[in-house]
């Protein structure tokens, strides 16, 4: 596996900087205010909690000791012993009638303890009556292994919230319940560089990752964070992100405590540049049924979920090897010198494979120069292409030719990946194949990968070769080795221009805000006129339109609108209103104005709908039709979500979605998702779209959203039309449901 040395850690008075990998990344981060709210009082820094005496207390208490064999507390004691030990921490049993347990003197009660500890380990049934007795007793921090909360169902959950309650007062900070042993394995001390920080929700799903201590890959912490009453996911990455030896943090998460605590966890990690790669449970209804019950939190809806992790540079897997492989290389590997890839094998099969695969997986490949071509050539046969994927026919492997040609590909300025699939062990040109690139991948800066096929994985060429070298990086599976590397300069794409949109969030209302609030009624839908009020008041442009109350009125408006004409109902209680017939269409007369107005007036009295009147308006014409709305999200709050009209959004569900707040950047990044957006650019003739006129309404929907948020649970622009070039956009209907 591959390894680099990590650096040094320095301070000042205001920054702090960690030399790690080779390049410099910056330390804590200092605000003014460490309690900065946004405008929705939200907070907008992480509160990072010191867990040191957590992983490295100095004295534990083990409630519920024992020493009976066949007892499942005399198994966990011993195991606490144990890690005592290793980290020097003084154990102290309590148990109301053992005098001993292992030989150590046990205390009758948690007030009867010596001294104050920093650790106390719950073997009970139920922790939350122990609870009262740790907080007098000034202890730091409690593990609760107990079942039967929130995981179990409604009784449960109310078990777990009086759990919470009791910790919240208590002053002391709670891992658990339903949590496990973890946070307490033995982890190796004899492994160098960059660690792996662990954060699971289910214990069992860490073990692989765990296991790369066995291919040398250096883990230093694990979190196994069960239902989190008190401590949460968050709470380990922030703390995670702020250690030096930290690497990369790798997560599986069944579900999230608090959407917005794991966003603000996330943008500290992205600020110190530490990756953070996650499996997430609930991509399916299924899975998210069966995390829910595991758990017993928030899933999330997964789309939300997927662009929330996005937009913080949150690398999410989708299976433990590839947890194992991703999170390995990011914690281990230099930042890239260039992001194109070379592939190079002793196969023209394998080498045309692994290409596709890696064109498919978005990697760069670029056609290596007419002088690189010629130099390989020296010592590969003219017949075979080394464009790039460089075949080299097998047979120069086996001479000093081997090195040669890796050396090449690798001074060519253009290529910061080199990757080798090797479909199986072919002795000896295997073995010295994997001994050169070894060899090479000490002496230069950029990234070597290689992918051994072998179904065995015994061969000394695998095991002694591949992963006793601290600068290869070793994958078992090309697909692995492809997104691992995808993920790998990705993240330094993302951390290099990364600026953490919570420092420009809006702290204070805006003007528009103070016209909105005159809007609102709660727990009512609004009608058109009313909502188009509301975007004016935050700058969407609207067409020109009056509100009318008799047919006479009517015609007025459309002379002064100017024809062609739309004429609409508009009511409170009225959501599809081309359904209901409300909608007229070309109006172009004044009788047709007219006819119209008796016509909406009729089929509304007809429906039962109430009206506040009816809308005369500019018809506007020629321009993409988009949907730009906000919803709120049970897990994240806000959301602003943005798509392109008709069947794109109702039969393809072509849409982006964001969590605010984000910034032009993250807007733009949503209509780049779009699998239409080929629409705006200009098809069959039409000319291209004013995108900076949609991103504009996104970003102006997103301050909606940050500051009407408690206000509305849905607002939906349904179209919005996105113009000609430098024309604008035009919000032609809109949905306003307050809360």
């Amino acid at each position: 596996m591959l390894g680099s040395t990590h650096g040094t850690l320095t301070t000042d008075s205001r920054r702090a900087r960690i030399i790690a990998c080779g390049e410099q990344r910056p330390g804590p981060v200092v605000h003014d205010r460490i309690d900065d709210l946004d405008v929705s009082g939200r907070p907008l820094y992480a509160d990072v909690p010191d867990l040191t005496r957590f992983f490295r207390p100095e004295s534990v208490a083990v409630i519920g000791a024992s020493d009976a064999e066949g007892r499942p507390n005399t198994g966990i004691t011993r195991q606490l012993l144990a890690w005592a030990d290793r980290v020097g921490a003084q154990v102290y049993p309590v148990h109301p009638t053992r005098p001993s347990v292992f030989g150590v003197p046990c205390a009758a009660s948690v007030a009867a303890l010596p001294e104050q500890v920093d650790l106390a380990v719950l073997l009970v049934a139920d922790p939350l009556p122990v609870i009262e007795e740790l907080a007098e007793a000034k202890v730091k921090f409690a593990v609760a292994f107990a079942s039967g909360f929130a995981e179990t169902g409604e009784a449960g959950a109310e078990a777990q919230r009086r759990l919470t309650d009791a910790v919240r007062r208590s002053g002391l900070r709670l891992l658990g319940p339903n949590t496990n042993l973890n946070a307490f394995e033995q982890f190796r001390e004899d492994l160098t560089g960059p660690a792996i920080a662990l954060i699971t929700q289910s214990g069992h799903q860490g073990r692989p990752v765990f296991s790369l201590q066995e291919l040398g890959i250096r883990l230093s912490h694990w979190a196994p964070t069960g239902n989190e009453a008190d401590l949460e996911t968050a709470d380990f990455l922030s703390w995670f992100a702020e250690r030096p030896e930290v690497g990369a943090i790798a997560c599986y998460l069944e579900g999230l405590k608090d959407g917005r605590a794991f966003l603000l966890a996330a943008d500290r990690a992205a600020r110190r540049k530490v990756p953070v790669v996650a499996v997430k449970v609930g991509r399916t209804e299924t899975g998210a049924r069966t995390a829910a019950s595991h758990t017993g939190k928030l899933t999330g809806a997964d789309d939300v979920v997927d662009a929330a992790m996005r937009q913080f540079g949150v690398v999410r897997v989708d299976g433990l090897d590839e947890l194992q492989d991703t999170a390995a290389l990011l914690a281990r590997a230099r930042a890239p010198l260039a992001d194109g890839v070379a592939v190079y094998s002793i196969s023209g099969g394998t080498g045309a494979h692994a290409a596709d695969l890696a064109t498919a997986a978005g990697l760069r490949l670029p056609r290596l120069s007419e002088a690189k071509q010629a130099e390989l050539h020296q010592w590969i046969p003219e017949y075979l292409s080394v464009a790039n994927p460089v075949d080299n026919g097998g047979h120069p492997v086996g001479d000093r030719r081997g090195r040669k040609i890796i050396d090449a590909i690798l001074a060519d300025p253009s290529i910061g990946v080199l990757i080798c699939p090797v479909t199986g062990p072919f002795p000896p040109l295997s073995d010295k194949l994997v001994r050169d690139l070894a060899d090479a991948a000490e002496e230069t800066d950029k990234l070597v990968c290689v992918v051994w096929g072998s179904p065995v994985g015994t061969e000394a060429a695998y095991r002694e070769v591949l992963l006793g070298s601290s600068r290869v990086a070793t994958f078992r599976t090309v697909g692995n080795c492809l997104r691992a590397v995808r993920a790998w300069l990705d993240h330094h794409a993302f951390v290099s221009e990364y600026r953490s949109p919570f420092d420009d969030a809006p702290r204070t209302p805006s003007p528009s805000f103070r016209k909105a609030e005159a809007l609102m009624h709660p727990g009512r839908q609004l009608s058109e006129h009313a909502a188009k009020q509301l975007l004016r008041a935050y700058g969407i442009r609207v067409p020109r339109e009056q509100l009318v109350t008799s047919a006479a009125a009517a015609v007025r408006a459309a002379a002064q609108v100017g024809y062609p004409v739309v004429m609409k109902a508009s009511g409170a209680r009225i959501a599809h209103k081309t359904e209901l017939g409300l909608v007229k269409v070309g109006l172009t007369s004044a009788s047709q104005v007219r006819d119209a107005y008796r016509e909406l007036t009729d089929i509304a009295r007809y429906e039962g709908v109430a009206l506040d009147g009816i809308l005369v308006c500019q018809m506007v014409e020629q321009g993409v039709e988009t949907v730009v709305g906000m919803t709120h999200d049970d897990l994240f709050g806000p959301t602003v979500t943005v798509g392109l009209g008709g069947i794109l959004v109702e039969v393809l569900r072509d849409t982006a979605v964001r969590v605010p707040p984000f910034g032009e950047d993250q807007a733009r990044a949503m209509l780049d998702e779009l699998r239409g957006r080929a629409l705006l650019d200009g098809v069959r003739g039409r000319p291209p779209a004013d995108r900076d006129a949609l991103v504009e309404v996104v970003l102006r929907v997103q301050r909606m959203a940050l500051e009407l948020g408690e206000f509305v649970s849905e607002l939906d622009i349904n179209p919005l039309l996105v113009l000609p070039r430098g024309q604008g956009a035009v919000a032609l209907d809109a949905l306003v449901v307050c809360r």
